[in-house]
């Protein structure tokens, strides 16, 4: 037991510091900042909510965490289960239902994907709840493994080589969105959860396509990882540390504006 102790507070630190280090990158927690922190009911938003706690109880300045969970009424979804667990907690939290899955299933044929549509409303309404709780930021439980995918998952189906960034100020600029959990593996995750015995929520409710595709690039950077240790991290590595002008974006890099670094000489020939 005292072995099982020691290895799971070790864990911690590990995930803690990773999550200080993430923040301290990017900016993601400062001084007077109320965080929304989205839980949903699966291991990645309970273990964020956790180490938030132990950073804010560390932290040489003061922070506020407001839990916020969204029901969207979808079938199945034990709604009892967040908020006993959140009743135990030391911290704000709030649960707001609103019916996205009728409206969803309402417009988007049967069969058809409903990821975009049910993401922009649950976008939407975390948006104003963020407005409303006077948040000034809204943290999503999203890992590293998750930013990996996504940028397969752009590359493969959007020809677009992007991925889900550490921070992002939202369209309108009135939200700040952040990750803390954008340099933690998933597996440690899986490990931290068992450890801490969360109330967990299955995540997969809506069967939707998005997900099937997700999971096959999961499974694919699985199959990498097993064949060479290490693979993923350094995609994950390479997201920080970009040369545009060993790129091909017009964009980002001066193309046509490349010229030698000295004057070109023409050399006459008798």
């Amino acid at each position: 037991m005292q072995t099982d102790n020691t290895e799971f507070y070790k864990l911690e630190n590990k995930l803690r510091r990773q999550m200080a280090k993430a923040s301290g990158d990017f900016g993601l927690i400062e001084a007077g900042d109320r965080i929304m922190v989205c839980l949903s009911g699966g291991k990645d938003s309970y273990a964020m909510l956790s180490l938030l706690q132990l950073i804010q109880n560390k932290a040489p300045f003061e922070f506020d965490l407001v839990a916020v969970n969204l029901d969207q009424k979808q079938p199945g979804f034990p709604e009892h289960v967040l908020p006993e667990y959140l009743q135990q907690q030391n911290i704000e939290f709030q649960i707001i239902e609103e019916d996205t899955y009728s409206i969803v299933t309402e417009i988007i044929p049967a069969g058809k994907t409903t990821c975009g549509l049910c993401s922009r409303l649950r976008r939407g309404i975390l948006y104003r709840v963020a407005e409303e709780l006077n948040c000034n930021k809204i943290a999503l439980g999203h890992h590293q493994d998750d930013m990996v995918e996504t940028l397969f998952l752009n590359m493969f189906f959007g020809a677009k080589l992007k991925t889900m960034p550490p921070k992002l100020r939202s369209d309108d600029g009135k939200n700040v969105v952040i990750r803390p959990l954008a340099y933690v593996r998933e597996k440690d995750l899986i490990n931290y959860a068992k450890h801490k015995d969360y109330p967990i929520i299955p995540c997969n409710l809506c069967g939707s396509q998005e997900n099937l595709q997700r999971q096959a690039i999961k499974h694919m950077l699985h199959d990498w990882d097993r064949i060479q240790p290490g693979r993923v991290d350094n995609i994950a590595k390479a997201m920080t540390s970009i040369t545009p002008s060993h790129l091909c974006d017009p964009k980002l890099f001066d193309f046509k504006g490349l010229q030698p670094s000295q004057p070109f000489k023409v050399v006459k020939t008798s």
